[in-house]
């Protein structure tokens, strides 16, 4: 009985979710969409001029060729007496349908042509991000600009809860950061876009952009957004276990706004700098660790630790962990070929200290391994 009415209960979390859910999404996909979005930027309008004026031409052809096809079956069918033609060529028509067809196929390349040098003409940049992707995260650092500098992580936000129909789904289910990508109204942004694991896609639609993220690679695209909002995307390749909580989020602010923001990022900078030199207390390293495990590790080792089986091993009592901390550090700086494990070179020396010596101290690790506290200037001597 109790069995039922929790099976009832997660069925109408689930309807009143989806009824919810049944709103256009600012920024970001509206209920049955269908067509394309126009988006903010003049290079999201061409895409969406090209795919309605392609879409007209090949509606006319389609309607042209086989409304004569089935006209000529009904108008000259063999009841009403009618007798096929004995030529076997025509020089009319044989120009025709050789100088029609290039026509049309000119006609629909120098637009798609002209759109597509657009969007990979990333010169006159008025400034530069580097968005990498991560195995399911987006990493973001400013090259220049007020916020040269700058880079953090972005993840996703959406509960637990609602991902599992525990409760009802938000608003911005599934297309929710901790830290979107901020850039100024206007500006000329170019997005130079690699990955660190896996190939991945960057896109956000309403600002006409979908980049590939290949490893060892740098690509670049570019996008100026006329209009101050949120835009919201996805990745776009099919990169693993949880590809579909990788959004994108790009918050679109004025350009006094953007100012004030980069420098609060730049004091924000100078102030968490982290010295690797440094000799950490016990009690830090733990403190900010938990901070780094709930951020980047609980999602598939979970907050216990205890793993989710046979995916993500437990990390409570496992021997690497409890192992000297060479194989340690060197796992989470290179991630282990042909699983789930993923490198984290990305996070900085004291992220990792900080993180190797929390899953060293906690659960029933305490006190029973070896070297249970790594100092940050050890993770640099190991890169």
């Amino acid at each position: 009985m109790m069995k039922f009415k929790g099976l009832v209960a997660a069925c109408a979390l689930t309807m009143s979710g989806v009824a919810a859910a049944q709103v256009d999404m600012p920024g970001g996909p509206a209920v049955n969409q269908l067509n394309l979005t126009t988006g903010v930027t003049q290079i999201a309008r061409d895409v969406a001029w090209l795919h309605w004026m392609m879409l007209i031409i090949c509606l006319v052809i389609f309607v042209g060729v086989f409304g004569v096809m089935f006209y000529s079956i009904w108008a000259h069918r063999k009841s009403k007496g009618a007798k096929p033609a004995t030529f076997h060529e025509s020089v009319g028509v044989e120009i025709a349908w050789t100088v029609i067809p290039f026509l049309i196929v000119i006609g629909m390349a120098l637009p798609a042509t002209r759109t597509v040098v657009a969007m990979k003409d990333t010169s006159g940049a008025d400034m530069t991000v580097k968005v990498t992707g991560y195995q399911w995260k987006w990493g973001y650092e400013y090259m220049d600009g007020p916020a040269e500098g700058v880079s953090f992580l972005s993840n996703l936000t959406t509960p637990p809860a609602q991902i599992n129909n525990l409760e009802p789904k938000g608003e911005f289910y599934l297309m929710e950061v901790d830290n979107p990508l901020v850039v100024p109204v206007g500006q000329k942004v170019r997005v130079v876009v690699t990955a660190g694991d896996v190939i991945h896609s960057w896109m956000v639609p309403d600002l006409g952009v979908k980049q590939d993220a290949i490893p060892g690679f740098l690509r670049d695209t570019w996008f100026r957004a006329e209009q101050v909002g949120e835009y919201r995307g996805q990745c776009a390749e099919l990169c693993g276990k949880d590809h579909a909580f990788m959004p994108i989020v790009v918050k679109v602010v004025s350009q006094e706004d953007y100012v004030a923001w980069a420098q609060q990022q730049q004091a924000a900078l100078t102030a968490s700098a982290d010295d690797p030199n440094k000799e950490w207390a016990v009690e830090e390293l733990v403190a900010r660790g938990q901070s780094v495990y709930t951020s980047q590790c609980v999602a598939c080792h979970q907050a216990t630790g205890k793993g989710v089986a046979p995916v993500f091993p437990a990390l409570d009592g496992s021997q690497i962990v409890m192992g000297p901390m060479a194989g340690h550090i060197e796992i989470m700086l290179k991630g282990k070929q042909g699983t789930a494990m993923q490198s984290y070179a990305n996070l900085s020396d004291v992220e990792l200290a900080s993180v190797i010596t929390y899953a060293r101290q906690s659960w029933g690790n305490a006190g029973k391994g070896t070297d249970p506290v790594v100092q940050p200037a050890q993770v640099r001597d190991a890169r």
